[in-house]
């Protein structure tokens, strides 16, 4: 109780201090605090997982096959920790944390709960740490975006600018994991806001740009994924052509194989036998495929830097890689198994993301691919760079999966240094897109909430629409009348109500028609007819029901189909709940607008 006080207390000095800004510098001077605590959270997060990752098999440093057991009993015991945290400390669905951002942002106002500031982050750190084939990305940006929201809503912001809060916190949460300031503004413009302005860029530039200052000071200056490369030739745009048609049908595997597998996995009933098969399953898949133990990126310095590759020691199947095509084939089944991997570790009770297995998955795409050809093709003179290969990989994967191509471009050249491969990351990141685009409307974000109707898109008048609630415009001043009363206790009913139109139900309430004050306008002054006529001698029926979920486009659709003014709202039982009617309909609607203009 007391240290609610003392943050009450705080928060109350910090507005005091804001108060004599304008709200548009508030937000600026808001994102910077937000970018600084971004930065400090990505930081938490990543010396987290080293830790625990660290302490784990430093002792047998994970190359011995005599320890190799341990690889099918780590990840297990992280899954379980996390989901006893999740299920009785938090109470709460942590998963999915780009997915649950996108969710906020059009159904909760940008509201996000105050634990998802820290609970992701420690539910991650022990996923991920034990070994946990997912990503600590998602997370960091749930986390992030949750640290925007919050401080947003806590200093009194207007909806549209907890919202650009928002973004910068999820924009700094990129910026400070990966240390690529522009990146963490892609990814925000490009996947979780959807009608920004140009005046909004620079409160995410001064998020980004702390979150990496901060990141820097913490975790030193080197490069995430720094590489050797090879420089770029135009002789080898046709394999780049290649690799982002390549990367295109890894995508659509990806998003289409993850989806429906977790659908599966949560489909068993029983939170401790879901775990105890994820459990199972991810610890024989690492047992045989170490590279899939945790996020994976040891493998990839290995492979973005031409290493050798020496599983011999380190798996049962390295008797079997003996052979140049054993390499590759190897690294093929990886790139299977590792979707597999991720959703036995979602669905099974762990908390990460499908960022960094999207990055792993890519540069094992562009890898295998190259080196295929390379042994295709050995001796004739013609010889693909591999490492190339594998960075630009990950950028193809990320823009077909994500379906955000500028985000992939720019956060892979930032990460790895790798400007000079500017072409063929366009190329390649361009094409996986629009082949991807072609097959998969939505990306492995949005796909589950488009369904759903509740994903907010580029196009403002969509966006609106999905932003408005029926239910929040259901207008209940209606007098409803008994089917079975009087003309006289109707022509009563009348006389104490404003409105025009009567709702009629029976003994349950159920919705049965209307009467209107036209209809009843020529009897309603024949006092004999009171106690001979009934509410159902005037009764017309509805031309459609809305219900109080309905989504609002669909509710737009009823009304252009009928051309009705009015139109009454039920529940699923059809109870009577009230009307909803176009004016009030294109009132909220032009509130709304102003609402999410960032102008």
């Amino acid at each position: 109780m007391k240290t609610d006080r003392r943050t009450g207390h705080f928060y109350a000095f910090i507005r005091r201090l804001l108060q004599k800004m304008s709200e548009k510098d508030q937000v600026l001077a808001l994102s910077l605090v937000v970018g600084i605590f971004c930065g400090l959270a990505s930081v938490a997060l990543k010396v987290s997982i080293d830790w625990i990752h660290h302490h784990l098999i430093s002792w047998f440093d994970g190359r011995n096959f005599d320890y190799n057991f341990l690889y099918l009993i780590y990840p297990g015991i992280g899954m379980l920790l996390s989901m006893l945290f999740v299920r009785y400390v938090i109470k709460d669905n942590i998963g999915h944390g780009v997915t649950k951002v996108l969710v906020a942002v059009s159904k909760n106002e940008s509201k996000i709960k105050p634990h998802n500031m820290w609970s992701s982050l420690v539910a991650s750190s022990v996923t991920i740490g034990f070994g946990g084939s997912v990503g600590a990305e998602a997370p960091i940006v749930y986390t992030g975006a949750a640290i925007g929201s919050n401080v947003g809503r806590k200093m009194g912001l207007s909806y549209k600018n907890i919202t650009i809060l928002l973004g910068c916190g999820a924009a700094g949460a990129v910026a400070g994991i990966f240390k690529a300031p522009l990146a963490g503004v892609l990814f925000t413009l490009e996947i979780l806001l959807f009608n920004i302005s140009m005046s909004s860029i620079l409160p995410l530039l001064l998020s980004t740009v702390s979150a990496t200052v901060v990141s820097y000071i913490f975790l030193g200056d080197s490069l995430p994924f720094e590489c050797t490369l090879s420089p770029f030739t135009m002789r080898n745009i046709p394999f780049y052509i290649l690799l982002g048609l390549f990367s295109a049908a890894c995508s659509i595997y990806f998003t289409r194989t993850t989806l429906w597998l977790e659908d599966k996995i949560k489909s068993i009933e029983g939170p401790f036998r879901r775990w105890f098969i994820s459990a199972a399953c991810l610890g024989l898949l690492i047992f045989l495929f170490p590279p899939l133990y945790g996020e994976g990126y040891d493998s990839l310095s290995v492979l973005l830097n031409g290493g050798d590759f020496s599983f011999e020691s380190r798996t049962i199947l390295g008797f079997f890689m003996n052979t140049p095509w054993t390499i590759p084939v190897f690294f093929l089944f990886i790139l299977l198994l590792k979707v597999f991997s991720m959703s036995f570790t979602n669905a099974g009770g762990g908390v990460g993301g499908t960022f960094g297995p999207t990055l792993f998955v890519g540069a094992v795409a562009g890898f295998v691919l190259a080196r295929s050809l390379n042994l295709i093709f050995e001796g004739t003179g013609i010889s693909v760079p591999e490492q190339n290969s594998v960075l630009v990989g990950m950028a193809g994967l990320m823009a077909g999966v994500m379906q955000a191509p500028m985000t992939a471009i720019f956060l892979i050249a930032e990460i790895s240094g790798g400007y000079e491969l500017l072409i063929p990351l366009i190329m390649t990141s361009t094409i996986s897109f629009g082949a991807t685009r072609i097959v998969e409307q939505y990306s492995i974000y949005t796909k589950r909430i488009a369904k759903k109707g509740e994903l907010l898109t580029h196009d403002s008048d969509q966006a609106v629409l999905t932003l408005l609630k029926t239910s929040d415009l259901i207008e209940s001043d209606f007098t409803p009348v008994k089917i079975d009363a009087t003309l006289g206790e109707l022509v009563e009913a009348v006389s104490d109500s404003s409105r025009n139109i009567f709702p009629v139900v029976d003994a349950r309430k159920h919705f049965q028609g209307y009467v209107s004050l036209e209809d009843i306008r020529k009897d309603m002054f024949k006092k004999d007819l009171y106690d001979k006529m009934f509410v159902y001698n005037y009764m017309k029926s509805s031309p459609a029901y809305v219900y109080a979920d309905e989504k609002m486009d669909s509710v737009m659709k009823k009304f252009e189909k009928t051309d009705a003014w009015n139109l009454p709202v039920v529940d699923h039982y059809r109870t009577y709940l009230g009307f909803v009617s176009k004016s009030k309909i294109f009132s909220a609607y032009r509130n709304q607008l102003r609402e999410v203009s960032h102008d």
